[in-house]
């Protein structure tokens, strides 16, 4: 058999033999020492010989672990940066933001000349690696101006420390001096932050994304945040999926709720994805400043509607452009201002959760409340609230939705009104959103063998009133739609 000299797996596979042969040698010698002396040195010797080859088993063993962790992590071109071979410690016992910046610079040396969208250079992969240890900041780590992509931060906790300042974020994706700043082009692209807890110390936030293209926040767990958890200003397709966010750790009913404050998400921009996110603290849920984002599977229990808090902040007055579905809103709402292209859809309200529609400018238009629950405490509380008066309402469709102790509202209803006599009105003001607005209505009269003349005779106030020539028994059957199309 051949035998390859050197290091690497040959040299590791030699060195396993070598000791394999040693341990039979030395079991061998034993055995024939076995046969003579006396009783105790035989004892004795066993032992020894026992021990000696136990400890160069132990010996091989070690190397040979320690061998593959480094043909793993250090071979040339890896492009895997753990935090601690920087000098960051992992106890959270010593600030580490010089150790984990400089690991985040030499992972932004690119490994070839391979860009991305505009330019970006292409980092090839790079991550840098927590190693699960929980780290002290005293400052934000930011990433590099001169921007890359393809690259991860993952599997760790970092904690801000006393020091830290109030008006940043534990981890900045900004070319600028400060994560406020927003320009029109795009510093970095596909960089994921993956299995991180982050706890914000009640100092500053957790993320802020600002003028980045398709980033990846994914099972992370952030606490602690006086201003945002996740703050996304500008850029482009940020997706946030299975991640908890809190202000307080808490799970429900907690004796602080009313002075919960910070907001769990931010988006100021477009064409972004919240999914799958659990908001159990924080005085709004989602805050939502730009158009073009979808929100879905989102659970919010954070400060209730009736401490003054909100659940979902669509604060896009005239293009909200934002589909909402399958949410449980938790003892929070959902605010719309001036909402124009809205869609809520598939959701359950608990507690008196209710969707509210806000005038801005009064209008309304292309707005779909369709298939959801409501459950609320009988305290007259309607599933679909205004908050100030609209005086433009177009392709607006309240309906098919279900309640329990709250009052149904919907923008199409029917009902019916029986006597004898010549007028016959259905009120419809209790369960029409708008007042004052009916669209369209369809009746039927229906009275036995009589045939009189009949007409509709007023809609004003949501009430439909049906009159005939004579006096008849009849039922009045009524369909209304505050939708004229």
């Amino acid at each position: 058999m051949e035998v390859l000299a050197g290091g690497g797996r040959g040299g590791l596979l030699h060195a396993v033999l070598l000791a394999g042969a040693a341990l039979v040698a030395l079991t061998g010698g034993a055995e024939a020492w076995a046969h003579h002396g006396a009783a105790g040195a035989r004892a004795g010797a066993e032992r020894r010989y026992r021990d000696l080859a136990a400890g160069r088993m132990e010996s091989v063993r070690s190397s040979f672990g320690k061998a593959r962790r480094g043909l793993a992590t250090s071979s040339a071109g890896s492009r895997v940066y753990h935090v601690t071979d920087y000098g960051a410690d992992p106890t959270g016992a010593a600030d580490a933001t010089a150790a984990i910046k400089k690991a985040i610079a030499d992972a932004f040396s690119p490994p070839s000349n391979a860009t991305m969208t505009a330019g970006i250079p292409d980092l090839g992969g790079a991550e840098i690696h927590l190693d699960g240890g929980t780290y002290l900041v005293n400052g934000p780590l930011t990433l590099p101006a001169s921007g890359g992509g393809n690259f991860k931060i993952h599997s760790g906790s970092l904690r801000a420390s006393a020091e830290f300042p109030t008006d940043r974020y534990l981890i900045e994706l900004s070319a600028g001096s400060s994560a406020a700043s927003s320009s029109s082009s795009y510093h970095y692209e596909y960089v994921t932050l993956r299995d991180l807890m982050l706890d914000c110390g009640y100092r500053g936030g957790g993320v802020a994304v600002v003028d980045s293209l398709r980033v990846g926040v994914d099972n992370c767990y952030i606490t602690g945040f006086e201003t945002e958890g996740i703050a996304v200003r500008g850029g482009h397709e940020t997706y946030i999926r299975n991640t908890f966010l809190g202000q307080h750790m808490t799970a429900g009913t907690d004796p602080g709720e009313r002075s919960f404050g910070g907001t769990a998400i931010r988006l100021d921009g477009n064409d972004n994805s919240v999914s799958d996110v659990v908001v159990f603290s924080a005085a709004t849920g989602i805050m939502v400043t730009g158009g073009a984002n979808t929100i879905s599977g989102v659970h919010c229990y954070n400060k209730a509607t009736g401490f003054g808090g909100t659940g979902i902040h669509l604060k896009v007055p005239g293009l909200t452009q934002t589909w909402l579905s399958n949410c449980y809103m938790d003892y929070t709402s959902i605010v719309a201002e001036d909402p124009v292209l809205l869609h809520v859809s598939g959701s359950f309200f608990l507690g008196d959760a209710n969707v509210v529609l806000k005038a801005v400018n009064g209008v309304a238009r292309g707005v779909q409340i369709t298939g959801n629950m409501f459950n609320g405490r009988g305290k007259g509380v309607d599933i679909v609230q205004l908050d100030g008066e609209f005086g433009t309402v177009e392709q607006v469709y309240v309906q098919q939705n279900s309640a329990m102790g709250m009052n149904l509202k919907a923008t199409t209803a029917r009902g019916s009104a029986e006597g004898n006599g010549s007028s016959w009105t259905v009120d419809f003001a209790p369960v029409l959103l708008f007042p004052d607005r009916i669209g369209h209505v369809q009746y039927s009269l229906v009275a036995g063998d009589a045939f009189p003349g009949h007409t509709l005779r007023n809609i004003s106030g949501n009430q439909v009133v049906v009159a005939t020539d004579k006096a008849v028994s009849a039922t009045v059957h009524v369909l209304v739609d505050q939708n004229s199309n």
